[in-house]
């Protein structure tokens, strides 16, 4: 690369491949210079950082083993951070090559000889531009040679002869030296360009990807602290550069789980297994009051070595996905309610069991508190409708709390009527039939959500910050509301709430307008049942009788059950008890048609078997047409007793000399099957015996056969009592229960001694 031998010009270096030197004035060399020699005894003084970093602060690993080949600084400077051998630099293969004023090739670098085949023996001693330049090209390198040597620096790219006789195109970057004695010099640092502009490519490629990618982008340190960050994480913390680099997540993200995100941080750092799209929700200080969620993955970082530099970490905004999930959560939270409701609420006629059902449905997953109020004047049958400026009377059905609390001693009793004033929000409520919702309870909703000031005290006790009432709405007519008050919860009532609640509340609605139906025409059944059934005659020869009439279950319609105790001629007594099938005011009508027709046959002196037989033939035109009797008669002056079923459990006879036994009886069909005879049976009666006559619904469960219930009663009547009415109280009392689905007619009969 230099000039043609013996030639100034032709010792040359081409574009700073090899500079050649003029001596200089040795004045002006710097007193005192150090000369090689006394530099290379000292040593070179190596600049250590704090530990984990180099001088400019980039992650490295620290300590006096972590590798080889640095050179120790100065006593107590800490240990030198060897450079990896497969480092950028030894990535672009930079040569260096040094000539001195003669254009000869003084130094050779083992890369030299790796970039252009020369070995250092070869080298070294040439004259430059006769190895290294072509003919073509002496007089550009002169040209460049001149301007090195009188500016002191070029740069740029020049083509070099390799010594396999191809030209390569090299990047240079030359510069002049002094040495100490004022001798210049040439040094010469090249690579080939198609490398360096790859790796030019490469790195701008990296920049603009971390610059203008819409993903946080982050190192952190082994410490795990922020080394640096892209645009898009400060976007995305709310926080600056700046404010990022040397801290740790939890002084710069106290609103999230630090702790969990640094110790799979450490786990990564140590494993090296990565983590990927982990989900954290939380806040950034500059919006504190929101919840944001972040996916979140990172990995470890290493050099071409293998050392750990320290960890990346990419971050994605996916709190619009997030809100989206937790938005279709609750939305199938909300269908899984109302399919819950649709279940749970209505599974009896009992119209307060179906308001214990809605409130407790309601609680926790919509209130803490919730309450069932139904107007007092839709319970008594009347409409509905409230004045403008009227109060309203209210009576609450059920109660239910997610968790003990004084808020349900703020409600209103079951069963108890309370009034309110037209400025509450529950009467705003049942009048506008519209819901009403108040998001933040403040004291003035608070007076107009109690019913006094005793129990607006314990509401502020329990914590209410937030109310919603809906309108309990069936067939168009207002029946009440459904009361949601919230205290431990801390999310306040949405519309997204009140649309949820006025479903449930529309559900429930029907069934509580069914359940008050229903009630309404059970008393009207029962009150007529009642009227038909008969008072136990004053004067009865020598018989002494109980009587008991028990309706089935409040959720349950009255059956036609009925009981008759008739005087005959003679001093007779006839003992009646019938159960018409069906239930309802239709089964009262035919029992009280059915009671009429007994007593009028009764009165014609027939036998229990005649009479049976013209009940069959009247009850097949009734409807209900079919019904089951057993009918007895007994005579005090023959001692006897004729009885005579139809499709009838069989009386029992308790001696007063022996135990119970149940009647071996013809069993004959219902009445109004027709076409089957009946047939009568005498029982001898002494003073003392009993005779107990019962419907099924005495002895009939759902969950026990006849035969277990039969036998249950037999040793329930192995006990004496004090009285017939003591007997009748005692079975009635062991052998039903509140959840009876028929009612039971029963009658004790004992011979007077």
């Amino acid at each position: 690369m230099g000039g043609a031998e013996g030639t100034p010009a032709d010792r040359g270096t081409a574009g700073g491949a090899a500079t050649t030197g003029a001596r200089a004035d040795p004045g002006a060399a710097a007193p005192g210079a150090e000369t090689p020699a006394e530099a290379a005894g000292r040593g070179t003084r190596a600049r250590a950082g704090p530990a984990g970093t180099d001088p400019e602060g980039s992650v490295g690993a620290t300590g006096p083993d972590a590798g080889t080949g640095g050179r120790a600084g100065p006593a107590g400077a800490g240990g030198v951070e060897p450079s990896s051998a497969e480092g950028l630099l030894d990535v672009l293969g930079v040569a260096a090559v040094v000539l001195d004023a003669e254009g000869r090739i003084v130094l050779w670098s083992p890369q030299a000889e790796r970039l252009l085949g020369y070995t250092a023996e070869e080298a070294l001693g040439q004259y430059a531009a006769h190895v290294l330049v072509a003919e073509e090209n002496h007089d550009s390198v002169l040209r460049l040679f001149e301007q090195v040597m009188s500016s002191g620096a070029w740069a740029g790219d020049f083509p070099v002869r390799h010594k396999d006789g191809t030209t390569r195109l090299l990047e240079f970057r030359n510069m002049r030296l002094l040495d100490d004695r004022g001798d210049y010099y040439a040094l010469g640092l090249a690579t080939d360009r198609a490398t360096l502009r790859r790796v030019e490519r490469d790195l701008a490629l990296s920049v603009r990807l971390v610059d203008q990618s819409p993903i946080g982008l982050a190192v952190l340190d082994t410490d795990l602290r922020y080394v640096g960050v892209n645009a898009a994480l400060e976007r995305i913390d709310g926080l600056s550069a700046e404010r990022h680099k040397g801290r740790r997540v939890a002084e710069l993200l106290p609103f999230v789980d630090a702790e969990a995100a640094e110790e799979a941080m450490r786990s990564v750092l140590v494993s090296g297994v990565p983590v990927l799209d982990r989900q954290m929700v939380g806040r950034i200080p500059a919006d504190p009051g929101t919840d944001r969620a972040w996916s979140v993955s990172l990995y470890r970082l290493e050099d071409v070595g293998g050392r750990v530099l320290g960890l990346a970490v990419s971050v994605i905004d996916v709190t619009d996905r997030y809100r989206a999930a937790r938005e279709a959560e609750r939305a199938r939270d909300r269908l899984a309610l109302v399919a819950d409701a649709s279940v749970r609420i209505g599974t009896t006629l009992d119209l307060e069991q179906t308001a214990r059902e809605l409130a407790d449905i309601a609680v926790p997953e919509l209130a803490d508190v919730a309450a069932v109020d139904l107007l007092d004047t839709v319970l008594e049958g009347r409409p509905s409708r409230i004045r403008g400026d009227g109060p309203a009377v209210i009576r609450a059905l059920a109660v239910a709390a997610a968790y003990p609390t004084v808020a349900v001693q703020a409600a209103d009793p079951p069963g108890e009527p309370a009034h309110y004033s037209a400025d509450r929000l529950v009467t705003q409520c049942v009048r506008t039939a519209r819901p009403v919702m108040v998001a933040e309870v403040d004291d003035d909703a608070l007076s107009r959500i109690a019913r006094d000031d005793h129990a607006a005290d314990l509401l502020a006790e329990a914590g209410l910050h937030s109310y919603l009432a809906v309108p309990l709405i069936a067939r168009g007519e207002v029946l009440g509301a459904l009361d949601l008050k919230r205290a431990r919860n801390p999310l306040p009532f949405t519309e997204d709430d009140a649309l949820l609640a006025s479903e449930l509340a529309a559900r429930a609605a029907v069934c509580i307008d069914n359940a008050r139906l229903f009630r309404q025409q059970r008393e009207t059944a029962l009150t007529l049942q009642r009227s038909l059934l008969p008072e136990t005659p004053r004067h009865l020869v020598g018989l002494d009788v109980a009587s008991r009439y028990q309706p089935a279950g409040a959720g349950s319609e009255v059956g036609g059950d009925w009981f008759d105790i008739i005087p005959m001629d003679g001093g007779r007594t006839a003992l009646v008890v019938g159960d018409v099938m069906g239930s309802g005011i239709n089964s009262a009508t035919t029992m009280g048609r059915l009671r009429t027709a007994t007593q009028t046959l009764s009165r014609l002196a027939l036998g229990p078997a005649e009479v049976l037989r013209h009940l069959d033939e009247i009850t097949a035109g009734l409807q209900p047409s079919l019904a089951t009797c057993v009918y007895a008669v007994y005579d005090p002056h023959r001692a006897q007793c004729r009885v005579c079923t139809a499709g009838h459990p069989p009386p029992v006879l308790i001696r007063a000399d022996g135990g119970p036994r149940l009647l071996d009886l013809p069993t004959g069909a219902p009445l109004g099957v027709g076409g089957v005879p009946f047939h009568d049976v005498t029982a001898e009666l002494a003073p003392g015996d009993r005779l107990v006559l019962y419907t099924d619904g005495l002895v009939e469960t759902r969950d026990q056969d006849i035969d277990t219930r039969l036998g249950r009663l037999l040793e329930l009547l192995r006990t004496p009592d004090p009285s017939l009415e003591d007997t009748c109280d005692r079975l009635l009392r062991e052998l039903r229960h509140g959840g009876n689905h028929d009612d039971v007619a029963l009658l004790v009969a004992r011979v007077r001694p």
